[in-house]
């Protein structure tokens, strides 16, 4: 999403790939934090994950963390400082979440606050103004920020129980989490819809993003009625599909920007 973003912002190749790695970068390190504080957990509950096999030492799994956070600041810092400003601040919610939130009632907010940065990391990196239909952009990137952390919770539903660890689906109970989750993605669809026929929205964008809906609602109805083998890929599903949402979305509308220009 951020090298789509970088483009659509009017990035030339160069800085929208070098965005694109640096987000990369950042996610690894994120990512690798998260495995590196659940291993006690994944002991019980996923014995196959790397770190619990022994197929990655605990000292490397560290210097990718480290590594991922340089090289992603770095690059970062190399579009600008709003971009820098934007990676310190995602990093920061990433491993606040690792450390302190997951596994808690609280850990669907990293995601709520994470996801809408990633489109406002792509165009202060390209070096432009957001557009007016960002206002609209933002707030369906925190519902489905929140539809995804709900998601994947519910993936993690059976294995978070094991490991004695509390999450928002354990408070709400499955279904009325789902159906959170469902209402939000219905209204991310909406709003995505809805604005692209107040901004006239145009082109082959217009058909990605009916197909991002597509997968999303599939995403959705997998996490209620899909076999519980499938179900722990049912958010990654969704995740999919937010992002197939998000790029015809813009698509979509940076067609018609450069229609009106």
């Amino acid at each position: 999403m951020t090298i789509a973003v970088a483009f659509l912002a009017g990035a030339g190749t160069p800085r929208a790939v070098t965005l694109g790695l640096a987000m990369f970068a950042l996610q690894a390190s994120i990512g690798t934090v998260n495995d590196l504080a659940d291993r006690a957990a994944d002991a019980s509950a996923k014995p196959r994950k790397p770190l619990v096999e022994g197929l990655v030492t605990v000292e490397v799994a560290r210097a990718v963390a480290v590594t991922g956070l340089l090289v992603g600041l770095g690059l970062s810092a190399a579009n600008g400082p709003a971009a820098a400003a934007v990676a310190v601040l995602g990093s920061g919610i990433g491993y606040f979440y690792d450390l302190r939130l997951k596994g808690t009632a609280w850990a669907w907010l990293p995601l709520a606050l994470g996801v809408p940065l990633l489109p406002v990391y792509g165009w202060v990196g390209a070096g432009a103004p957001p557009p007016s239909w960002f206002a609209v952009l933002l707030p369906a990137a925190v519902a489905a920020g929140v539809a995804l952390a709900l998601g994947n919770q519910l993936a993690d539903l059976a294995d978070d129980a094991l490991a004695g660890l509390d999450s928002t689906v354990r408070r709400l109970g499955p279904r009325r989490a789902w159906l959170v989750m469902a209402g939000l993605q219905a209204g991310v669809a909406a709003a995505a819809a809805g604005s692209l026929a107040a901004f006239d929205g145009r082109g082959p964008g217009l058909a990605v993003a009916a197909s991002g809906i597509g997968v999303i609602a599939l995403g959705v109805v997998g996490a209620r009625r899909g076999v519980a083998a499938l179900r722990r890929f049912t958010w990654e599903i969704q995740a999919a599909g937010v992002g197939i949402l998000a790029a015809g979305w813009l698509a979509a509308l940076a067609e018609d920007a450069s229609r009106a220009g």
